[in-house]
């Protein structure tokens, strides 16, 4: 059994001011962020995760380092560059407000697969890199929960591929700040137990039982942990 938990970074000063953070150094969290990195703590629990894999950006880390601290076993931790934020290239640090008027923007919108952002990366690209650390995460023994740490559109092409959805459908997917999302690999084919959820407390979810069962009339719902 192996679940996968994406954790969107919490809201960041960038957020904050309507502009496209991308890869500039020093965006650190907003006051608001601060406070969801704080709730995650509840949020995630004790759960037990033994490994973490996270993008470089400071606000990825600044998001779980309350809750990295609250454990008692410290998980080991990875940064994985495949993890980053989009290369935005040229559009790096621009309002979102004005970048929304540019004549690419509709490209992003509706068939971002074609998008290359000028002296940046294509999308394409980079949801490939987004599911060789995906891959690479499911690679590490043992059978436990892993926690990913990203961003907006990375985690949003990674639940797009893990659908068998086409890149250009991807932006019908919402990924909030400091949102989970949880993705099952205990069967035959990967299973989505958890999207975009910003408010629950999911410790039980990430360490339920497999889900690898037929879910015939939909699923069975969860399964408790018994208290011994």
């Amino acid at each position: 059994m192996t679940k996968i938990v994406l954790i969107r970074h919490a809201h960041s000063v960038a957020n904050h001011n309507g502009i496209l953070a991308g890869r500039a150094l020093g965006v650190a969290l907003s006051p608001e962020g601060e406070e969801q990195a704080r709730n995650l703590v509840k949020r995630l629990g004790a759960s037990s995760i033994a490994h973490i894999r996270m993008s470089p950006m400071q606000r990825c880390s600044q998001t779980l380092d309350p809750w990295i601290a609250d454990q008692k076993k410290r998980p080991s931790i990875d940064i994985d560059e495949d993890l980053s934020e989009v290369d935005y290239g040229a559009w790096t640090g621009k309002k979102l407000a004005v970048l929304s008027k540019h004549k690419l923007w509709k490209i992003v919108q509706n068939t971002p697969s074609q998008m290359y952002f000028p002296q940046g990366e294509g999308l394409a690209a980079m949801q490939a890199r987004a599911m060789h650390a995906l891959a690479r995460a499911l690679a590490l023994k043992g059978t436990g929960p892993r926690i990913l740490v990203s961003h907006g559109d990375v985690i949003k092409a990674i639940v797009a591929s893990t659908l068998g959805a086409h890149l250009d459908h991807f932006q019908k997917i919402v990924i909030d700040p400091a949102s989970v999302t949880i993705l099952d690999f205990s069967g035959n084919d990967v299973r989505i137990l958890l999207l975009n959820d910003s408010r629950a407390v999911v410790d039980e979810i990430i360490n339920s039982g497999s889900h690898s069962k037929a879910l015939v009339g939909g699923g069975a719902g969860l399964i408790k942990r018994k208290n011994n």
